[in-house]
């Protein structure tokens, strides 16, 4: 039962069935108001805010399908469930086109029409929610990340919902996806915005000095300590600590991390003395942190206590069209960069960047654009100029002439062989031994299309008729598997 009264405007003319489905409705928690003809029904959607309207198509003054068009063109925030007499194939086409969530042929039952109602409300408080998120981030900048995806526009607001908090965040996500990005954008949104942020990577520190690079050491301490230095941690006090690719630390030193989190207080290298620090620990790994406690490279204890508020970052295959309004900022920013006149792509070249897997996402998308823009000249990048790598290498194909299908010898025994034509084309053929796997069968076809298409995934895509980005995903994963 809804735990707020959500409105339900109720659209039926036949005043005992009205009474019957008002019961219904109010005895779950709606708070239901009742019209029994088009005209009061578009009153009532001008006057008020419904979640949802159960509306009969077969209204005295109007057809609902009219009062379906006016909603659609008023763009009104309703979710609109018709219910009629009328079953025919034809009448539920008409209102699903018209703009209808669902639709319930007379007699409904009770269940049915609850069930339908509450999950219409649902939907449209998930569409409230999304326009409010979308609304505040219209402009698709938010603090270094571009971007409106529906799941972008959610990673928005969790930054803005944990960075109120002190607690210990912990992003995920693939290489090149903005974990730092992210982290600096939720020290800007905490109220820490005017302290430090200090940013560690701990795979790029060595072993022995990593101790020495978060908690400072005194002169004398190892050789080559030829002073005192502070620690990332005294130096971010008050502000943000960022430890990216947290899961590179030494499992020794996690101890002692772990001890930070829990005091707030640091001792440098070669010193006995013990000093509070204030920080807000941010921390970041493209590895599976699960993963790593279960193979015993991580602690378990410390992962619970950085794991407090979880981010994951998706990659930007997953991104929808945040792929060409990020290649756009590249492109003015590159452009201007090397004085260049480039301002946008073809059509062709935007085909070529979204069917691209991206398995280095941002960082990838941007080297790809620079890379366009300082080979070239013009005013549009075209296709050509989009350079995405050199194609995988292919699994042996076997090129033969036209054959019918016939016994083969096989190492392991006599097994028959056919043959089959890429793309039509009876002069690039792929011999297929049986008695092998599928996956194996699969690999040989795939790769040999990959081939005969110069390697071209959107190519490939259009002679196999798969997704780009599941082709793409095949061929790495099989070109990494070889030897």
């Amino acid at each position: 039962m809804p735990t707020t009264k959500q409105k339900v405007l109720l659209v039926e003319d036949a005043f005992s069935l009205a009474v019957v489905y008002k019961d219904w409705l109010e005895k779950s928690g709606f708070e239901c108001q009742h019209v029994d003809t088009g005209k009061a029904a578009l009153a009532a959607l001008d006057d008020g805010k419904f979640q949802a309207m159960v509306l009969d198509l077969n209204l005295p003054d109007a057809n609902g399908i009219e009062i379906l068009d006016h909603v659609a063109e008023q763009k009104i925030p309703v979710t609109v469930v018709v219910v009629t007499g009328s079953g025919s194939i034809k009448t539920a086409v008409d209102a699903m086109r018209a703009g209808a969530y669902d639709f319930i042929v007379k007699p409904a039952a009770e269940e049915r029409i609850i069930t339908t109602v509450r999950n219409a409300c649902e939907r449209e408080q998930l569409h409230e929610a999304i326009a409010e998120i979308r609304n505040d981030f219209s402009d698709g900048n938010f603090h270094g990340f571009i971007g409106k995806s529906p799941v972008m526009l959610g990673v928005f607001k969790m930054i803005q919902n944990v960075a109120r908090s002190k607690a210990t965040t912990f992003i995920t996500g693939e290489s090149g996806t903005g974990k730092e990005v992210c982290a600096e954008a939720i020290h800007k949104c905490s109220p820490r915005a005017g302290k430090p942020f200090v940013a560690l990577n701990c795979a790029a520190i060595p072993r022995d000095l990593i101790e020495s690079e978060i908690f400072g050491h005194v002169k004398g301490a190892f050789t080559g300590a030829t002073g005192d230095r502070e620690g990332a941690a005294a130096a971010a006090d008050g502000g943000t600590l960022f430890l990216d690719e947290i899961c590179e630390m030494d499992i020794d030193l996690q101890t002692k991390l772990l001890r930070f989190l829990q005091t707030g207080t640091v001792q440098r290298v070669g010193s006995d003395v013990v000093m509070p620090v204030d920080v807000r620990v941010v921390c970041a790994t493209n590895k599976d942190p699960h993963e790593e406690v279960e193979q015993g490279r991580f602690r378990e204890d410390l992962y619970y206590r950085l794991h407090v508020l979880p981010i994951h970052l998706p990659p930007l295959r997953e991104r929808d069209a945040d792929v060409l309004e990020i290649a756009q900022v590249f492109v003015e920013s590159f452009a201007q960069e090397e004085g260049k006149t480039f301002g946008g792509f073809s059509v062709e070249a935007e085909d070529k960047l979204l069917a691209h897997g991206w398995p280095g996402n941002v960082r990838e998308l941007q080297n790809v654009i620079r890379n366009a823009i300082v080979l070239n000249d013009g005013d549009v990048v075209d296709e050509e100029m989009i350079r995405l790598g050199s194609p995988a290498r292919s699994s042996p194909v076997h090129s033969s002439p036209p054959q019918s299908a016939g016994p083969a010898s096989d190492p392991a025994g006599s097994v028959a062989a056919v043959s089959t034509a890429v793309d039509g084309d009876r002069n690039k053929m792929v011999r297929v031994m049986l008695g092998r796997t599928f996956a194996e069968l699969e690999r040989d076809v795939v790769m040999a299309t990959f081939d005969y298409c110069g390697g071209s995934v959107p190519k490939a895509s259009k002679v196999l008729k798969m997704s780009p980005s599941t082709l793409y995903r095949k061929r790495e994963e099989w070109t990494r598997d070889d030897p």
